[in-house]
């Protein structure tokens, strides 16, 4: 897989289809797996890290995907952030060391984290709110590995994992949901308060720890033990469309009680992004996020979504280091970014065409 080719694409999961992609980005669903004849990853010496990626690289030939296979410890630290900004890669997995890799499919939809914080994290995204279709993928791709490694298992716990809170099915299931008019309406913080009371952890766009920049908040299961896979993800398929609810509702009494301040901000908002000559991440993240609300509120009609989903990803730091190819210092960062905001939405060819 060639790293460089990847700044004139964007994954499966930004095309902005799918049931509710106005407001669902993806969906997603995560597994973590330990191979059982390994010491967990903490406690495994560089020769076990060697071995585990030799046996899982062997086990990935049987997998359905076309899988790419990257050697995340041969990569520099500027394309680790690349991948960790494409979500093809944790946080965890970059800030590691020693042996590690990364399996990624042709659409960027399934991604196999070997090393990381467990042997194996297994990860499958699609556009919208398609929770079911992403099991039915990842649960082919997990039992296909299965027939060629040998799980850690308990009888009683289900499967063992390196942190407790992942025992059981090991599993993750989220959506990334852009809520803008919640923000806005200050309704997002009784939105939260309500989803911790049922056991759903809110991040931010990167994940745990992270902010949520552009409006962007990932909601998934903080319960992986004594539930089935089926009720996690019974759970969240219920719940996710209450919050697309309320945001939908929050977006229409923005047009009915401030129409003409929603459009002023929407409007501003497309023009300092077409104009600018210096602009932060974090401002373009700001300015996106109205952008894409006014897209989907017919406030704008010259541009569409799946290219705004991809601006929210290659207008950040390491995208546009690549795009330029040299390293870029913050200030020159600000100004690679609005040239780049500048060609996309004036023309909507990337600047290297």
């Amino acid at each position: 897989m060639n790293l460089d080719e990847l700044t004139r694409t964007s994954g499966e999961w930004l095309r902005g289809t799918g049931p509710e992609s106005d407001i669902v980005m993806c969906s997603r669903i995560r597994l973590a797996r330990n191979l059982n004849d390994f010491s967990f990853i903490n406690r495994a010496s560089r020769l076990e890290r060697t071995e585990i990626e030799s046996v899982v690289r062997s086990a990935l030939g049987h997998v359905e995907s076309d899988l790419s296979f990257l050697d995340v410890n041969g990569l520099s630290k500027l394309d680790r952030l690349f991948l960790v900004e494409r979500q093809l890669i944790s946080r965890e997995l970059d800030n590691s060391e020693g042996p590690r890799g990364v399996a990624i499919g042709p659409h960027e939809n399934v991604s196999i984290m070997i090393n990381e914080e467990d042997h194996l994290r297994i990860q499958v995204m699609h556009s919208g709110l398609s929770l079911q279709e992403v099991w039915e993928q990842i649960n082919r791709i997990d039992d296909q590995l299965e027939e060629k490694l040998s799980y850690a298992f308990s009888p009683t716990l289900g499967y063992l994992t390196a942190c407790p809170t992942n025992v059981g099915t090991g599993i993750r299931v989220g959506v990334m949901l852009h809520l803008p008019a919640l923000v806005q309406t200050k309704q997002i913080d009784k939105v939260f308060r309500a989803l911790q009371k049922i056991n759903l952890a809110v991040r931010g766009l990167y994940g745990e720890g992270t902010q949520a920049f552009g409006d962007f908040y990932q909601i998934s299961n903080q319960q992986t033990l004594g539930k089935s896979e089926q009720e996690l993800i019974r759970n969240l398929t219920e719940v996710v469309p209450q919050i697309i609810e309320y945001e939908r509702k929050a977006r229409q009494q923005l047009v009915s009680e401030k129409r003409q301040h929603l459009h002023d901000q929407v409007s501003r908002a497309y023009g300092v992004l077409k104009t600018a000559h210096t602009i932060s991440s974090e401002e373009t993240m700001h300015l996106l996020s109205s952008v894409r609300m006014g897209i989907n509120l017919g406030l704008i009609d010259d541009l569409e979504i799946p290219t705004v989903n991809e601006l929210f990803i290659h207008t950040q730091p390491a995208h546009l280091q690549k795009i330029q190819g040299s390293p870029l210092e913050v200030d020159e960062r600000n100004v690679a970014r609005a040239s780049y905001l500048r060609s996309r939405l004036t023309n909507g060819r990337h600047p290297e065409e």
